[in-house]
């Protein structure tokens, strides 16, 4: 009998090893691995994350506050800019803003940072933004919220919300590939390394700042031009 169950269990031991070989040379049976297309959303909303330009930590004319930062329009044009502490080359930013009365400012990427330098919009391409109804000079469509600063109109898809309501901006650099959108509509699309963006560079605005759109990665960064200005729920993610 002890002969009979020592032979059943050799059997039995032996079975289950060929069934684990077999298993084990199998091919594995495919399944669906969703890749990600980019990294993850990264909020920028921490004091931590930013600094002013040529300066090692946030300038007194930024707060934040709760869920907001808050700009309070005291640094002029010159001094008062912020940057993020990393660099992005091919990047999606997206962000909440709202403007003073009259205000002035923008969102610079691609920003050199250089003591040579004396502020982001010398180097880093520009997303403008303005009170365009209220602003108390001429303007030229070139200066008007959503366009690429002296560079790239908005289209007529562009709907500005009024002075005081939070507008959603998102900008996308991919590999030279330009977008500009604002409130869910995208207003302004180029590509960096076109012909047409090199004539819009050459042709005399930029005469004074020859390092402008030099590079094709830097800091984001946000403009201090003497006005009031608030953003919010500030995100980038790489791509």
């Amino acid at each position: 009998m002890k002969r009979t169950i020592a032979i059943l269990s050799a059997m039995m031991i032996l079975v289950s090893c060929k069934e684990q070989k077999r298993q084990a040379t199998e091919p594995i049976e495919d399944t669906e691995i969703v890749q990600p297309i980019s990294e993850a959303w990264v909020s920028l909303m921490d004091a931590t994350l930013w600094r002013g330009y040529n300066q090692a930590s946030l300038p007194a004319n930024w707060a934040f506050k709760g869920n907001q930062l808050e700009c309070f329009g005291e640094g002029g044009d010159i001094g008062g800019d912020i940057i993020t502490k990393q660099k992005y080359d091919n990047f999606e930013l997206s962000l909440e803003w709202k403007i003073s009365e009259g205000g002035n400012s923008g969102i610079f990427y691609h920003v050199v940072e250089d003591i040579k330098y004396k502020a982001p919009y010398e180097t880093g391409a520009e997303y403008q933004l303005l009170d365009d109804i209220g602003f108390p000079s001429p303007i030229e469509d070139w200066q008007k919220t959503g366009a690429n600063y002296a560079m790239h109109l908005a289209n007529e898809k562009k709907v500005l919300k009024p002075i005081g309501e939070w507008n959603t901006s998102r900008i996308i650099f991919n590999r030279g590939k330009v977008e500009h959108w604002l409130n869910g509509a995208k207003i302004v699309d180029f590509d960096k390394f076109s012909d047409d963006w090199k004539a819009k560079r050459n042709s005399g605005k930029w005469n004074d700042y020859p390092d402008y759109g030099i590079a094709n990665d830097g800091y984001l960064g946000l403009q201090d031009h003497g006005a009031g200005v608030w953003f919010r729920d500030i995100k980038v993610k790489r791509l």
